[in-house]
């Protein structure tokens, strides 16, 4: 017969019996093979951009899959690099994944910050930045680039209308007799 001595254990109660919970992990309403792409491209952009905005089961997903990519980032050797870049999608994404890793040297995990932002409009979806820890200088940086080249190109244009106008005052109207 199939009964054991564990199974007996079990169903007498003198087993401490452990419950399952939570164990599955993320399966996120997807199939393994697109869960995987999803995950995989999550990671590289984040990596990429070192911020992104997601769903927070999404960021909650992605978390452990980005800590290893940074700690193979911190080994830096050539195995690391083929394990990174078998994962990774872009060979950018691998290249910056090595820039980035060495100022996390000392720190054991915890290299990324879930901020909650609130809800999306049309499903009420929670919302979150995930974010690269240091990532804030990387950020404001950008942010300033940008500023800039808006500003410039807010300039330019006010010179283009700025010609048009008087181009448009110097020539005499048409279709009107000239006196």
């Amino acid at each position: 017969m199939w009964v054991t001595k564990k199974f007996i254990q079990r169903f007498a109660g003198t087993e401490e019996s452990v419950m399952r919970h939570r164990v599955g992990g993320w399966k996120l309403g997807r199939k393994t093979n697109h869960r995987r792409a999803l995950l995989r491209n999550l990671v590289t952009s984040l990596i990429v951009e070192e911020r992104i905005e997601t769903t927070v089961p999404k960021a909650k997903a992605m978390k452990p899959q980005v800590e290893k990519m940074i700690t193979l980032g911190k080994r830096g050797d050539l195995a690391a690099r083929r394990l990174a870049g078998s994962y990774l999608m872009t060979r950018e994404a691998v290249d910056k994944l090595f820039e980035v890793a060495p100022r996390f040297g000392d720190r054991e995990g915890g290299y990324t910050r879930i901020v909650l932002t609130g809800v999306r409009k049309g499903d009420g979806g929670q919302k979150a930045f995930i974010e690269l820890l240091g990532a804030e200088k990387v950020i404001d940086a950008k942010r300033e680039k940008r500023a800039e080249v808006r500003a410039k190109r807010a300039e330019e244009l006010k010179k283009q209308m700025e010609a048009e106008q008087q181009a448009a005052a110097a020539e005499p109207p048409e279709g009107g007799e000239e006196k």
